[in-house]
């Protein structure tokens, strides 16, 4: 008989509290879709973060079905270490590509937090409300990383701990965290159409992306854990 994961639970309550409090606080500070943006690129990193360390407290994985310049892989520690480096700059990459873009938005509005854009087919120039990120913010967004830290490590130890007990696939850990992202894309390209509405579209789809992952890293990945080791 399947016995519950308690912790599991409470791990993935702390996750979507912490969104839900972000919306709140958006909510609360009527943030635009770019104030919006910054704590969940925060909570980003800091799943890249983690996601790298599990990789790298593997003791045993698997490789199958992963290739390195054409050619097969062998689960060495020279493997875990090369594989994690690479998530590094490649999740990197795409987060430095997104910080960029928004210290673009957060300078280039005017007095009135609006920025100019053009469609490319038509011509035609619209004004779109981005607002201005102000310095009591990035206190608001200090304390929202906070939270997100706090939860994303209560999740962390419970899939290190049962990844001891398994041979999960390096390829799969590898690929999960970039869905995470997949918000923020359909953000930028939905920002200007749905107007207001983007901040309730963004943080419902990262709630949705955020519990979705944790199922899956929990059940699929997790499955038949035998060793529980403790994590410190």
């Amino acid at each position: 008989m399947e016995t519950v994961d308690r912790p599991a639970d409470n791990a993935l309550k702390g996750i979507v509290v912490t969104d839900v409090f972000t919306l709140v606080m958006a909510l609360w500070q009527d943030w635009s879709v770019l104030q919006l943006m910054w704590p969940f690129w925060m909570q980003s990193l800091i799943i890249g973060w983690y996601a790298r360390r599990r990789m790298l407290l593997l003791r045993e994985f698997c490789t199958r079905g992963m290739k390195v310049n054409g050619r097969p892989v062998e689960p060495t520690q020279r493997t875990q270490r090369q594989m994690a480096n690479f998530f590094v700059l490649h999740y990197g990459g795409f987060h430095a590509g997104y910080l960029f873009f928004l210290l673009a938005m957060s300078t280039t509005a005017d007095a009135g937090g609006f920025i100019t854009v053009t469609n490319s087919s038509s011509g035609v120039a619209s004004q779109v409300l981005i607002g201005h990120v102000h310095p009591l913010d990035f206190l608001i967004y200090a304390a929202l990383a906070l939270g997100f830290w706090q939860a994303h490590r209560a999740s962390h130890i419970e899939h290190v701990r049962a990844d001891l007990g398994n041979t999960p696939k390096l390829g799969n850990l590898m690929m999960l965290p970039y869905a995470r992202i997949i918000p923020m894309h359909l953000t930028i390209i939905l920002a200007v159409p749905l107007g207001t509405g983007a901040i309730w579209v963004f943080v419902l789809l990262k709630i949705a992306a955020d519990v979705m992952m944790h199922k899956v890293e929990h059940r699929v990945l997790q499955h038949g854990s035998s060793r529980m080791d403790a994590i410190a």
